[in-house]
């Protein structure tokens, strides 16, 4: 990202060097001791500060170019998520994954598992590629990730073949999601632009059931058809994003962030997860999204089997309801990100989690199709703005040379999220049936409910 002389917003303070008011306590990006509610400077910049420019996100006009792109990288990664939730749930659909490959829910989950390994090795080496590579190695990488994945997957490999593929887009979408989040969460109005960003996954989410559905369905198309889809949308993305970041190299990035302090590539990742206070702030933000994303993941996954065996529903009317609920996520990103700042991000999203309680127990406990249905699309509307409040929450809380290493391992966190909690789902779905989901998700949206009140307070000058 070059920096701009003009048109831009200037705010003070921002980014902090690495100051102390008292030994072993830190200044966050504000001035503030982190952790505390006091104001420790007197609403004056910290006394080693320097003026960082937060540029906008449509001026100059290769901004506009680069956030749009942002906005299409992440709806291949929302697409890529619902689509193999979407081909591994609903085996009572003309032959998916579990019927064509012979296999049972506990085997056939082994493609939610294998992306895992993908966001280990992206949250490992995002610093890295950034350092090296910039964000135009980023782009480029991501992208050519998600086009070996689909060339493979539309071929129909063995299963072995198959989960090696997606453990490649699981890689390039976790060196996406960190890249981009950390990019967006540093522009001017960053709550409502990662709004739009995340909304943008919540739009492949949609577009990916509803299309293979039809294909599917409808069409009496295999289920390997629908990655031909996809290999499209990520040839627009190599393309797209290659040309909006081709400028943003390793040098620019170094100098952007001044990482050129640090001892080796990893000591911004270091930092980030074992010194204080910093450390407390990492491992919530990430143990967060763990159980978000897997969360969200599972729902968007397995709610057409569920409708089908529980709700007695058709097919087509179950892989409606997962439209509906990637609809509700995408929505609630676009519409809830201009209310969230208005509240503060640490209220309104301890306001959002109970209400998505309540509508799980209505899901849960009404034995209705049209209910369950309408429930879990709400349920998708308040649960839409978690992913950008923690990347907020993060660039708040946090220095700025530590938001790619925080926010990319948060991103990979949650991303192992998206792979571990839909698996467990499949094996307990296998050994108890797929109604064990509801309580898995009341659990879990209460465990989120304790990290988010665990964070430190966010004052009103950092909203």
């Amino acid at each position: 990202m070059t920096v701009q002389s003009t048109t831009v917003t200037v705010r003070q303070g921002t980014p902090v060097q690495e100051s102390t008011c008292k030994e072993g306590s830190l200044l966050n990006t504000e001035g503030h001791l982190l952790g505390s509610n006091e104001d420790v400077t007197g609403g004056l910049p910290a006394p080693t500060t320097t003026a960082a420019v937060v540029q906008k996100w449509n001026h100059p006009r290769s901004n506009l170019l680069r956030v749009l792109s942002c906005f299409w990288s992440l709806l291949v990664s929302g697409a890529n998520d619902a689509a193999y939730g979407r081909l591994t749930s609903d085996q009572a659909l003309i032959p998916y994954l579990g019927i064509y490959y012979d296999l049972t829910y506990g085997v056939v989950s082994l493609v939610f598992l294998s992306p895992f390994i993908g966001y280990v090795l992206s949250a490992v080496l995002n610093n890295y590629v950034h350092l090296k590579l910039g964000q135009r190695g980023i782009a480029v990488i991501a992208s050519a990730c998600h086009i070996v994945a689909y060339i493979i997957i539309s071929q129909h490999p063995p299963y072995p073949a198959l989960v090696a593929a997606f453990v490649i887009a699981g890689f390039g979408n976790g060196l996406s999601d960190a890249g981009w989040n950390a990019y967006i969460g540093n522009i001017a109005r960053a709550n409502e632009i990662l709004g739009f960003l995340h909304a943008s996954y919540g739009v492949g989410g949609v577009i990916a059931p509803l299309i293979a559905t039809t294909m599917i369905n409808k069409a009496n198309l295999g289920w390997w058809n629908f990655y031909y889809f996809m290999l499209g949308l990520a040839c627009i993305e190599l393309v797209w994003c290659t040309a909006a970041f081709w400028t943003q190299t390793g040098t620019v990035y170094r100098e952007l962030v001044n990482h050129s302090r640090s001892d080796a590539p990893g000591g911004g990742l270091r930092t980030a997860l074992f010194k204080r206070p910093y450390a407390r702030v990492s491992w919530l933000c990430a143990l967060f999204l763990l159980a978000y994303v897997g969360t969200e993941v599972s729902l968007g996954g397995w709610i057409v089997q569920f409708m089908i065996q529980v709700r007695k529903a058709n097919n087509f009317d179950s892989g409606m309801t997962s439209v509906g609920f990637w609809l509700g996520i995408t929505l609630g990103r676009a519409v809830l990100g201009f209310v969230t700042p208005k509240l503060g991000v640490k209220l309104a999203v301890s306001i959002y989690i109970p209400i998505a309680m309540a509508l799980e127990l209505v899901f849960w406990l009404v034995p209705h199709f049209y209910v369950s249905a309408v429930a879990v699309a709400l349920q998708g509307f308040f649960l839409g703005p978690f992913f950008p409040a923690v990347v907020v929450a993060a660039t708040k809380l946090l220095p700025r040379h530590l938001h790619v290493s925080t926010i990319g391992f948060a991103a990979a966190f949650g991303g192992s999220g998206a792979a571990i909690l839909p698996f467990a789902v499949g094996a307990l779905a296998q050994a108890k049936g797929v109604k064990v989901l509801q309580p898995i998700i009341l659990a879990f949206l209460g465990i989120m409910l304790v990290f988010w009140l665990c964070l430190p307070r966010i004052g009103r000058k950092q909203e």
